[in-house]
């Protein structure tokens, strides 16, 4: 499972950030920083609540 966001819909609301830090970070410019590669294993049911609990619905599962 790889993660991806749509920047034009992302307003770096840190919802995610909350979810599942381990794979999400805000940047210094306040834009979202996503963990390069597959969501680890142990990873999969925090980033998938977060996916969900998108204000913006900017993330989407990739793959």
């Amino acid at each position: 499972m790889e993660i991806g966001v749509d920047r034009s819909l992302c307003e770096a609301n840190a919802v995610c950030v909350g979810l599942a830090p381990d794979v999400f970070d805000l940047d210094d410019d306040e834009e979202l920083v996503i963990q390069p590669g597959p969501v680890p294993e142990d990873q999969i049911e925090h980033v998938t609540d977060a996916v969900k609990s998108c204000p913006k619905n900017a993330l989407f599962i990739a793959g």
